[in-house]
């Protein structure tokens, strides 16, 4: 079986795991069934980890106060199917309207299209709701979608703005698969959205270190099993 014929998908559920990952966990699984495998034992983790949160609700967490910090993306004409529409409705402290949230973000991306047209895309724009900071990555002016690559620049701004900053921390962020507002491409030239292991790689190949497995990088028995599959 080949592993680079199903590393993508166009339609259908979000997959979890690059190419034969899906497939080895279980032959059938349900489509609400997960299947993972036991990390071995380890009581020091130097190269750090995202941390990944199976069944947990987000937008109560958040509400909540369990993180300081959100990231998610936004877009300068539409964000009312977004979370962030969600958060800054919900949250007691904010100011922000889902109406004011695309305003921002439009006079933000008309500006830099006439002084800093020559900078690359995309751009984080803060919204500060008190009780959280939103991170949004600004989806890039006259595209319908985020790529892989414009994910990778904006984790890239995002790491640096938290280095050093605990007042920001704990962060938490979307996957950005399956989104209404912002979707998730490969690439302008491969419009399938990716697994979530490729998005995970993403962030993690940026610098992302917090919060399939409780956390990525993934068992290393998943890679053996892939490739004894192939």
């Amino acid at each position: 079986m080949s592993a680079q014929s199903t590393t993508h998908q166009t339609h259908g559920e979000p997959r979890l795991y690059e190419g034969d990952g899906d497939a080895l966990m279980s032959a059938a699984r349900p489509s609400d069934h997960i299947t993972l495998l036991p990390e071995p034992a380890q009581t020091l983790d130097k190269a750090g980890r995202i941390r990944i949160l199976w069944g947990q609700q987000m937008l109560p967490d958040l509400l909540a106060g369990r993180y300081r910090s959100v990231i998610c993306g936004v877009n300068d004409d539409d964000n009312s199917h977004g979370i962030i529409a969600q958060l800054v409705e919900l949250a007691k402290t904010s100011q922000w309207t889902p109406d004011s949230v695309t305003s921002y973000a439009k006079m933000f991306s008309e500006s830099v299209s006439i002084h800093a047209a020559g900078d690359r895309e995309p751009y984080v724009l803060k919204y500060d709701l008190d009780s959280m900071l939103i991170l949004g990555i600004l989806r890039p002016k006259r595209k319908k979608h985020f790529t892989l690559d414009d994910l990778s620049r904006g984790f890239q701004t995002i790491q640096r703005m938290l280095d050093g900053r605990r007042e920001r921390q704990p962060v938490a962020s979307v996957s950005f698969l399956g989104a209404r507002s912002n979707r998730l491409v490969v690439s302008d030239q491969d419009e399938s959205e990716p697994s979530m292991e490729t998005v995970l790689k993403t962030m993690y190949a940026a610098g992302s270190r917090w919060g399939v497995y409780p956390s990525y990088p993934f068992p290393e028995g998943l890679d053996r099993m892939r490739a004894g599959s192939s």
